[in-house]
């Protein structure tokens, strides 16, 4: 299946009025559920992977909707597939539910989860008439390790046609991209010894570890452009007389590409390298988690998106700039995509913030749920109802 995406400007002919309504019908059928739904994962946050709770409101909801649930079940314990419908176009709604420590929600997924979630239950009141197949997939710790990616590897998204999700935010965008994403676990070991009695029988793992953060300060001038190199100090020794034997830190990595993400990854590598040679101590690097790709936003879809959002009384910018990094990335890599920014008021506070959080069951995060809800299903009505797009969805031919 192609992930290729046709100009923004062209999606295809409009919605009827009868879908938009029979859509809006179904979202304001279930509004108690899915707003209910918003509120109890904002009220209960859950870290990445842990996201039990959360997962076991959507399965209810669901089941009291009519989906079934495969009868494989992904391996993460806080996820599931469940589905309705049994049309050959597959529309993947892609549900996260993971909160930060210490500050909740403060990246908007209860938001996240409900609005998806709700465009899944509006799908499924026309899935009949659009021969569609809509699956819900439970996609835990996007902060952190990348569920998504988990999933796709186990073959959950093997037979989707393509996939959407919504993420808060401050304004109403789509169109955007992300920055591919790694994180790697650094470990230097080395010989402790006393450091005023016999400093030269100690291997400094610290010393190993300030070579190396300093190596990559001085490579980030020769980087591709819109990469990004972080690195912290995690563990530096325990006691001022004592050689450091152990020294850890986490390095995070971003790129506008997985291919130029690779490329600044070998020069971080041999920067970390550095600092074992000159020092004497041991490496070892474990990634932490799963690569994230770049985000490829579906043309056709996102533009299918901003017209059914006009319907609404809302104005989506397109805006195609990178913003942060998500594994909804490696799903876009696979099958056409989108995952639109979805306002609502924030007091002008930033993402991964308690101030953001604390906005994220308000009247206006509500009503982008139920929005979002409506503007992603109708979206995925439009690309089922398009002969071309219909093509394009299931492999054949667009022209």
């Amino acid at each position: 299946m192609s992930p290729a995406a046709l100009t923004p400007t062209a999606p295809g002919p409009a919605l009827e009025t009868g879908i938009h309504d029979r859509i809006s019908a179904a979202v304001e059928r279930w509004e108690a559920g899915i707003l209910g739904l918003s509120h109890a994962i904002h009220a209960d946050p859950e870290l990445s992977g842990e996201e039990f709770r959360a997962a076991k409101r959507v399965r209810a909801l669901l089941r009291t909707a009519g989906f079934g649930f495969d009868s494989v079940q992904p391996v993460l314990p806080a996820s599931f597939s469940a589905r309705f419908g049994s049309g050959d176009v597959v529309v993947a709604l892609c549900v996260e539910y993971d909160a930060l420590p210490a500050i909740g929600h403060a990246c908007g997924h209860n938001v996240n989860a409900a609005s998806a979630v709700g465009a899944a239950l509006a799908l499924a009141a026309v899935a009949d008439e659009l021969g569609i197949t809509v699956k819900v997939l439970g996609t835990p710790a996007e902060e952190t390790t990348g569920g998504k990616v988990d999933l796709i590897e186990e073959g959950f998204f093997a037979d989707v046609s393509l996939a959407m999700m919504a993420h808060a935010g401050p304004e109403d965008v789509t169109g955007g991209s992300s920055l591919a994403m790694c994180m790697w676990d650094v470990l230097y070991e080395g010989r402790p010894a006393h450091a005023a009695a016999a400093p030269e029988e100690g291997v400094n793992a610290l010393d190993a570890l300030v070579v190396a953060q300093t190596a990559v300060a001085l490579a980030r001038q020769q980087l591709p452009p819109g990469s990004i190199v972080s690195l912290i100090v995690t563990e530096g020794g325990s006691a001022v007389n004592v050689i450091p034997e152990r020294a850890r830190a986490s390095v995070e990595m971003r790129s506008p590409s997985l291919a130029t993400l690779r490329l600044i990854g070998e020069r971080v590598r041999r920067c970390l390298e550095a600092g074992a040679i000159a020092s004497g101590a041991t490496l070892k690097v474990t990634p932490t988690g799963n690569e994230y790709a770049e985000l490829r936003q579906d043309g056709f879809l996102s533009e299918a998106y901003r017209e059914a959002m006009g319907a609404r009384g809302r104005d989506v910018a397109f805006n195609s700039k990178p913003v942060a990094s998500t594994d909804m990335g490696n799903v876009s890599q696979l099958v056409p995509s989108i995952h639109p920014l979805l306002g609502y008021d924030v007091g002008g506070a930033a993402h991964h913030t308690a101030e953001f959080a604390a906005y994220g069951s308000s009247a206006s995060a509500d009503r982008a749920v139920l929005d979002g809800a409506f503007g992603l299903a109708a979206a995925a009505a439009a690309a089922a109802r398009d002969p071309r797009q219909r093509a394009r969805l299931l492999g054949g031919s667009i022209h």
